[in-house]
């Protein structure tokens, strides 16, 4: 069953607490935290800081996603925090061997996001050591955006991938997910989805009502 991965990104600071409780009990698999540093992406959002007031108050996985350069000076920090997967762009520091291997020395597990500008070619050589794959749908940045269609066929070359070598690593989808892209996306191979805005900022419908029918 595709996993679903709340983007804190969209949610009321004001009442995070319980923002992160009612998504835990509607059946979100993942809680998904963006980290923006206005450098890498023209915004700014979080620091480690978020994942360790979060952790102490769920036991979901905490899915982190560093939209930072550069990245390896600060690993060690989303690390100490209690993070269980720890994203990055491999474009935006020098050392994505060794951020790597530090992330999975630490037991967190390894994400590769590609941006919408990186071709797959660009990034392959680190999928054996992959534990997630992000596929981003949207220029990151800034929540609520409209979904990139033309970066689909990024998921079915990864499945492709995955079954040829044999590897385990999980594809997630992160950008203008609703109720219509998420058919597109499971369809062609995606194991996670990260919604924000289409779960978070919705009058209409309690959590699980939209976490399922994303799903």
């Amino acid at each position: 069953m595709t996993k679903i991965a709340p983007s804190i990104l969209s949610a009321d600071l004001l009442k995070i607490e319980k923002e992160i409780y009612d998504i835990d009990i509607a059946g979100a698999d993942y809680i998904h935290i963006d980290i923006m540093d206005g450098h890498f992406v023209p915004n700014i959002s979080f620091g480690y800081n978020m994942v360790k007031t979060l952790r102490p108050i769920t036991k979901k996985i905490l899915d982190v996603h560093l939209m930072i350069s550069p990245v390896k000076k600060y690993i060690q920090e989303f690390i100490n925090a209690g993070s269980d997967i720890i994203s990055f762009h491999p474009e935006a520091d020098d050392n994505a061997e060794e951020i790597i291997n530090l992330i999975k020395q630490s037991n967190c597990k390894v994400g590769i996001a590609i941006h919408p500008n990186i071709k797959i070619e660009e990034i392959e050589k680190f999928l054996p050591k992959a534990d997630l794959v992000i596929v981003m749908t949207v220029i990151p940045g800034f929540g609520g955006q409209k979904f990139l269609n033309d970066q689909v066929y990024k998921i079915n070359i990864l499945k492709k991938i995955k079954e040829k070598m044999g590897l385990n690593f999980e594809i997630e989808i992160d950008g203008g997910i609703n109720n219509q892209t998420s058919k597109i996306c499971i369809d062609n191979g995606a194991d996670v989805l990260v919604a924000g805005s289409y779960i978070y900022e919705s009058s209409d419908f309690k959590y699980k009502e939209l976490i399922d029918s994303i799903r």
